[in-house]
């Protein structure tokens, strides 16, 4: 079926086209939306989008209204990314709905989640986020009558698993971050069913979700760590671009208040990266040498990517971040108590699996302990900070205060 002309923006030669390669399950095209429009609402409309809400970023549900979740979070990324393709003439739709499903395997209690459930499923084969959110959208979602999971297009499924770069090199072996212990199960499992060509960089559209991803969470960390007052405005004068950008504010608004200064600063930081970014990609899509999406699969590197002058000041940002925000004490503090949380959950249920909702224990009667600890790890996975404290007192009679 033809594509209406309606539904399709201006696009260069190095976009991916508007007409998937194919979905694992073959079905009729919709006579209203592309193939990335589809998954677009398809994401949205999950039952893993709908509990980013309650799962937080770096702080807390109790900390406050006002703090970043993972859904707030996944806004502005999609916003960021919507920006970055738009500007670049790439497909804006597939670069949303990556940016919406990129979070979608995250846990309860953000990283330290994470961090927590890896830890106790190493004998199991480890916990991977971006593999979880594989699994979701291919396996654990149930809401179609003809098969598990969303069923979204090739290129989306590319997309998710490999934003942030290949996970095999040309000799076949998994790239440094996967070098330690091997790619994770979950992506050989669907790699088995269809080839997400492993070896290759992502579209463009997922390198733009990938560091949109990047530029919210710079300006949103300061933000939240301006509101809970582990640092000050006046701590940020000597880090790179934020005290340049700080400095010119001040020159131009002589008196203005913190908040003020606040949501401006926020505001510049993201400007001057999006538009860097952009600059950079202006510079190689112009460059005659990206005719195709898959050139740019195969350029041999990320070609949505920061100057060098700007990289080094997104790598001065977090070099700030780490110590004063996601090591501060009292970031640590309820950290270590998140933890807990969620290793007590995993021993809890995995010592009697009858623990769980009846429909999550179905044919793990006999199963061995790697797939009994993989369904434990997916329920807690899928689990709201608040719904994790919940399930604690009730299997432990109380949970910690989170403060």
């Amino acid at each position: 079926m033809q594509i209406p002309d309606c539904v399709v923006r201006p696009r260069g030669p190095w976009a991916v086209a508007p007409q998937s390669r194919g979905r694992l399950f073959n079905e009729p095209q919709s006579p209203t939306r592309t193939d990335f429009q589809r998954d677009r609402d398809r994401i949205i409309h999950s039952t893993a989008f709908r509990r980013l809400k309650h799962k937080t970023q770096v702080f807390v549900a109790h900390e406050g209204d006002h703090y970043r979740t993972r859904l707030t979070h996944t806004i502005e990324v999609s916003q960021i990314a919507r920006s970055l393709a738009r500007s670049l003439a790439l497909d804006e739709d597939l670069a949303e709905a990556l940016a919406l499903a990129h979070d979608l395997g995250h846990t309860p209690f953000g990283h330290t989640g994470e961090d927590a459930l890896d830890e106790v499923m190493r004998p199991y084969g480890g916990f991977d986020h971006n593999a979880q959110s594989l699994r979701i959208v291919t396996r654990l979602e149930r809401r179609y009558a003809d098969f598990d999971g969303l069923n979204l297009a090739w290129e989306t499924l590319e997309g998710l698993v490999k934003h942030n770069g290949p996970l095999l090199g040309t000799d076949g072996q998994p790239t440094e971050r996967y070098r330690a212990r091997g790619i994770p199960m979950a992506i050989l499992e669907y790699q088995a069913q269809q080839d997400l060509e492993l070896t290759t960089f992502a579209s463009a559209e997922a390198q733009a979700a990938a560091i949109a991803d990047d530029i919210a969470y710079n300006a949103h960390d300061i933000d939240d760590g301006l509101r809970a007052g582990l640092f000050e405005l006046k701590d940020l004068e000597q880090v790179p671009l934020a005290g340049e950008l700080l400095a010119d504010i001040a020159a131009r608004h002589p008196g203005l208040d913190r908040s003020r200064t606040t949501h401006e600063l926020m505001r510049r930081v993201i400007t001057r990266l999006v538009e860097d970014v952009i600059a950079e990609g202006t510079t190689a899509f112009t460059s005659g040498r990206y005719l195709s999406s898959d050139d740019v699969r195969h350029a041999g590197r990320a070609l949505m990517a920061f100057s060098e002058r700007v990289g080094a000041a997104d790598k001065g940002i977090k070099g700030f971040l780490y110590p004063n925000m996601y090591r501060h004490e009292r970031v640590m503090r309820v950290r270590a108590h998140a933890a807990e949380v969620v290793k007590r959950l995993f021993h809890g249920l995995f010592a009697d699996i009858t623990l769980m909702p009846a429909e999550w224990c179905e044919g793990l009667e006999q199963a061995g302990e790697d797939k009994r600890a993989r369904r434990v790890a997916d329920y807690i996975a899928g689990m709201t900070d608040t719904f994790a404290l919940n399930e604690h007192r009730r299997l432990f009679g109380s949970a910690p205060e989170l403060r």
